[in-house]
């Protein structure tokens, strides 16, 4: 009886061992499971995140992109053909036909056209003139700004330069109304061999279009030296006119011929300021007298 009572108490004792082994073994099942489970769903995060990411920077590039309204005017008239011919008879009477346009790379961008007037009245001497317009335009660029503020600059610029001329004497400078988005009048004195030189520049801006005249007119050989006051009005009506030329071309309909007047600052470009030489003269004076303030006025600029 005592031997089979241990015979029972060893069975039972092997099936509880046997039990705890089959749970062991289970348990390595289920933490595998628990494992694969907890990596698939981190990585479908991570995925979701990099997704999220990749979006939020692709929309951020694009809204970063730099963008410049696109300039108002978008071409320049022929240059020799901004004055009309009743102008042109005014500012230089003996050289409406002398028109000389000036060497540009892209007239579209750049241009300019002089002219000279030699009325000689013999030994009482004679009467000089002569008349360069320059245009420059400006286009928009992300990099640099828009049109009209470009301008703005090199009007402010090409006004500066004309009041720091070497050589000029009683250098003054008013702003002028009716002409353009701002204009400013430049005049002085410049004293050359040949006689006394009145210089009249006027710098206009009309959009993204600046526009400068220079005009000069001095006695030689003993006549009289022409009065300033005449001289700056007539460069006034030419630049008015000019800019007015400017603004039709682009379909404004003269609409450049404003109210809107500045204050001194800007200044046209090296290349548009430049003087492009005076067709051949009648007079050995001439030929020097054309070159003399305006060239001061390229080579300060």
């Amino acid at each position: 009886m005592q031997r089979a009572a241990e015979r029972d108490q060893r069975s039972q004792r092997a099936k509880g061992r046997g039990r705890v082994l089959v749970c062991a073994a289970a348990v390595p099942v289920v933490l595998l499971v628990a494992g694969c489970s907890s990596d698939s769903g981190s990585g479908d995060k991570s995925a979701d995140k990099g997704s999220s990411g990749g979006g939020t920077a692709a929309s951020a590039g694009a809204s970063a992109s730099p963008t410049v309204q696109a300039a108002a005017y978008a071409k320049l008239p022929d240059s020799c053909g901004v004055l009309s011919k009743k102008t042109l008879t005014s500012l230089v009477p003996k050289g409406v036909k002398s028109a000389k346009k000036g060497a540009s790379s892209d007239a579209g961008t750049r241009a300019s056209c002089s002219w000279n007037s030699l009325d000689n009245n013999g030994v009482k001497g004679s009467q000089f003139r002569w008349l360069n317009v320059s245009l420059l335009r400006f286009e928009s660029d992300a990099a640099r700004g828009e049109g009209n503020q470009l301008a703005h600059e090199y009007f402010t610029k090409q006004v500066k330069d004309a009041q720091a001329v070497e050589g000029a004497k009683n250098t003054k400078w008013q702003t002028v109304a009716g002409t353009g988005d701002e204009a400013t009048l430049v005049h002085y004195d410049l004293k050359k061999k040949e006689g006394s030189f009145k210089q009249q520049t006027v710098v206009a801006r009309v959009e993204n279009v600046v526009v400068t005249v220079d005009y000069n007119g001095a006695g030689l050989a003993g006549e009289k030296t022409p009065d300033a006051k005449a001289l700056a009005k007539l460069a006034e009506q030419a630049a008015k006119e000019a800019v007015a030329t400017v603004s039709a071309a682009n379909g404004d309909g003269g609409a450049g011929s404003g109210t809107g007047a500045g204050t001194a600052s800007p200044s046209p470009s090296k290349s548009a300021s430049k003087s492009p030489s005076a067709s051949a003269s009648p007079s050995k004076a001439a030929k020097s007298a054309s070159a003399s303030p305006s060239s001061s006025a390229s080579k300060k600029s």
